[in-house]
């Protein structure tokens, strides 16, 4: 006599969470202009003129500010793309990207 197959399946647990999440920071400096942060702010994070020009200001006071929260790939892409348009216009412009707080 042939034997059964159980039909019984068992569930496998998935502990799915989203991604985690980056912000990404840009740094005061004496050298470089108002006008390119602003530029790189609109260019780069695609914020509005009036956005942009408060985060300038923001930077200025405060000495650094957040830009924005994206994922890593989408935060380190933005982190060269501003560093590289910055190198290429000669400013030491300097973004970074940290986990944010859970």
């Amino acid at each position: 006599m042939p034997k059964e197959k159980s039909a019984t399946r068992e569930r496998q647990r998935t502990n799915l969470r989203e991604p985690r999440r980056y912000k990404v920071i840009i740094y005061n400096d004496d050298f470089t202009t108002m006008e390119f942060v602003v530029k790189v702010l609109t260019n780069v994070f695609f914020k509005s003129e009036t956005e942009a020009e408060a985060l300038m200001l923001a930077v200025h006071h405060s000495d650094k500010a957040v830009v924005g929260i994206y994922s890593y790939d989408v935060a380190a892409s933005k982190v060269r793309k501003a560093t590289c348009m910055a190198r290429e216009e000669g400013y030491p412009l300097r973004l970074d990207l940290e986990p944010e707080e859970e």
